[in-house]
């Protein structure tokens, strides 16, 4: 039954119809981890401590980097998944999820040692202040517990896409997400535990969204497994996943590498600077998140499509993808550009932070226009298992061209500012190779694939 239904949404339903009930369940996942994200932020915020809010925007990118360990399984996992239920192989898309599976638990807890007894010399070195430190090592110290399931958490809610269950995946993520908000007023205000509040409810919602997808993929799946039996590395599998995972993990541990680049740059116009960067980029993420969504929503169909070897079919949702993420783009843009005053307002009472707030989240807002066509290409070079573009862009955008702009607009411009329009330069940018990059990958991958297909 679960067969039936994917073949029916991937491969025979009118492709609107396909590719809106996979975006939006995939989207609807990515506005509550966009809330979770911005609810730590907003009341850590109410106790008007700044520092507080700085601390915890600067120990985000230590925590980014295990986030990273899961989409990479996530995406790689859902690449591979996909185009081998297109191919109709079945048991290697069992295989593939229990590979991801225990192999990201495995990880998680080899961070969590890791993350628990280094965590002040990390924040030191990511630009924690002598006033920021001990508020950002607490946070890591206690989050530290979540990094397993949230590994399980975010390769999960990807992978379970591969199957055509896009609401079990979100509804993982809701459950996670709804315990996080509705802890972090409890903890944070009511209960006065502030920084270490918001860290105890981060912890507690991944638990549960990990639960919830490991009693899904145990008792309800049928083309997917967690059991040891069907675990395998070899035949392909790790290969296959790594491949295409790794870049995509790489570009998230560029994008924490870069985060801490540009804060030990900000922290030298002071902590209120630091403060302002860290809500921009909330603000900043509104847009981001929600065009991820619809990226991460159409990458299974795509598979899918690929690996039964149908390029008209691939070709159409592509073409309707592009538009929406166009048209939404544009909408959120300037949501987002116009409504920053209200939005940095809710999480800085400080003036001076504030203003910095203001500054940068309109600066950042800039690369909003092409950021839906810039991650519906990322993911459509994905599905088709195109592991060299896919490293060349996901290393390029956080890292080949951003840290040299970074650090070539410190030195020519030297403010605030221009640290961080380096940002939407690089999108700009981004967005030129990744649609350079998926044509020249179209030409030549699909040929192979239809070929192989045809050969069966």
């Amino acid at each position: 039954m679960d067969n039936e239904k994917t073949t029916e949404i991937f491969a025979n339903a009118p492709i609107p119809k396909a590719v809106v009930t996979n975006i939006v369940p995939s989207i609807i996942s990515m506005i509550m981890v966009l809330i979770y994200n911005l609810a730590d932020t907003f009341f850590i915020g109410q106790t008007k401590d700044a520092y507080m809010v700085a601390g915890v925007s600067v120990a985000t990118p230590a925590f980014l980097v295990f986030m990273a360990v899961g989409m990479m399984f996530g995406v790689g996992g859902t690449s591979l998944i996909s185009r081998k239920l297109g191919e109709g192989d079945h048991g290697t898309a069992r295989k593939a999820s229990s590979f991801c599976f225990w192999t990201g638990f495995a990880i998680g807890m080899a961070a969590l040692i890791f993350l628990f007894l280094l965590a002040e010399p990390i924040c030191r070195a990511i630009g924690a202040s002598d006033d920021t430190v001990g508020y950002a090592s607490e946070y890591i110290r206690i989050v530290a517990a979540a990094v397993p399931f949230l590994i399980i958490s975010n390769a999960f809610s990807n992978i379970i896409r591969a199957e055509g269950k896009p609401q079990v995946a979100m509804f993982g993520m809701v459950i996670g997400n709804l315990i996080n908000i509705v802890l972090d007023p409890v903890m944070i205000l009511g209960m006065d535990l502030n920084v270490a509040g918001a860290a105890i409810a981060t912890v507690l919602g991944n638990v549960f969204s990990a639960c919830y997808y490991a009693h899904h993929l145990a008792r309800k799946s049928e083309l997917l497994s967690i059991r040891l039996k069907d675990y395998m590395a070899g035949n392909g599998i790790a290969k296959n996943v790594l491949t295409i995972g790794v870049p995509s993990a790489l570009n998230s541990v560029l994008m924490s590498f870069s985060n801490i680049l540009v804060n030990n740059l900000m922290v030298g116009y002071g902590d209120m600077a630091v403060a302002g960067l860290g809500v921009a980029m909330k603000v900043n993420m509104i847009v981001v998140m929600l065009l991820i969504g619809l990226g991460t929503g159409i990458q299974p169909l795509l598979g899918y499509c690929y690996g039964a070897g149908n390029r008209k079919r691939y070709m159409g949702i592509l073409r309707f993808s592009c538009m929406l993420a166009l048209g939404m783009s544009l909408v959120m843009t300037a949501l987002c550009y116009f409504g920053a005053g209200f939005l940095v307002r809710a999480f800085l009472d400080n003036e001076d932070a504030y203003a910095y707030g203001i500054l940068f989240a309109r600066t950042y807002i800039y690369s909003g226009p092409i950021m839906g066509l810039l991650f519906v290409f990322i993911n459509a070079i994905q599905s088709m298992g195109a592991a060299l573009p896919a490293l060349i862009l996901n290393i390029s955008r956080q890292g080949l061209i951003y840290i040299p702009v970074l650090f070539l607009f410190q030195h020519i411009f030297g403010n605030e500012r221009m640290l961080a329009a380096a940002q939407p330069v690089t999108d700009y940018a981004s967005a030129a190779l990744a649609i350079l990059l998926f044509f020249v990958s179209y030409r030549k991958y699909f040929k192979r694939q239809q070929e192989r297909v045809g050969s069966l």
